[in-house]
Formats: structure tokens, sequence, C-alpha cells
């Protein structure tokens, strides 16, 4: 089962962790999933934020999200070392190819919904802005 994933790690980190702390432990997170041969996608820190509610002793954390693919076997060994990791307050992974999938076929039907209205009363398929239609504008030639 190597069969590649796409999922989100949420991670938060202790307040008092410095800048340094962070690129070394996001660079512990890279080798663990190059060594499962699997890719992060995208990074983004969301910096430091107020907890829902306090964790341990914290009030505040330092939110990093990273979007990534690989194997089940890759988060799992993620999660193992995540737990160990005495700067990690919270973590989270969830696996999201499933969800952006659902997502693409509804926006897919959706367009060629609104492409069949357009068909049906008389418009091009397609929209283009250079022609400023709308769909309640008639095609030009059309008497209506």
């Amino acid at each position: 089962m190597s069969e590649s994933r796409q999922y989100e790690l949420v991670y938060i980190v202790a307040p008092e962790t410095g800048e340094q702390e962070l690129t070394d432990l996001h660079a512990q997170i890279e080798a663990i999933v190059a060594r499962f041969e699997g890719r992060i996608d995208n990074t983004e820190q969301w910096g430091r934020r107020k907890l829902a509610y306090e964790i341990g002793r914290h009030r505040e954390g330092i939110y990093v999200l990273d979007l990534m693919t690989g194997p089940g076997d890759m988060i799992k060994e993620l999660d193992r070392r995540l737990k160990v990791i005495d700067q990690v307050i919270r973590h989270m992974v969830v696996r999201v190819d499933e969800e952006m999938r659902i997502a693409e076929r509804r926006r897919a039907g959706r367009e060629a919904a609104v492409a069949a209205r357009r068909v049906a009363r008389g418009l091009p398929a397609e929209a283009t802005a250079e022609t400023g239609e709308t769909a309640s504008q008639p095609a030009e030639g059309s008497h209506e």
C-alpha cells in the first residue's frame, strides 16, 4: 500500500521556540518526508496565535501548515516523531485528496450546468470577457 495521497499537517509549536529551532524542526519533517519519497507541496507559517484553550502551561503557540504528498507509512512515522518532540505541543494530520476530488467534481458539474443553461438560452456555452455578455443579455442578432 505505497499509494501516494495528499495530506495536511498542522502543528503548533511552543511560543518560546526560536526561529532557528523552528527551521530545524521543519528540516526534520522534510527529512522524514524525503526518506519515504514524499514531497512537501506547500508550507505556511501562520505565526503566533492565541490557543482556543490552554495546553499544558501554554496559552499561545506558533502554527505551521504543511501540504504534503506521500504514502501512509510516511504519515505514521511523522505522527510518531512529532509526539516525542517537546517543542510540538499539538499536531494533526488530515488526508485531503478525496475532499479535493469531490470539490473538483462539484465545480465541474456547476460549470457544465451553467454552460447548458447558456446553450438553452441561445448563447454561446462560454462567455468571454471581451464581448461583455452576461446570462441576462441576449446574444447579438437574437430576437427576444
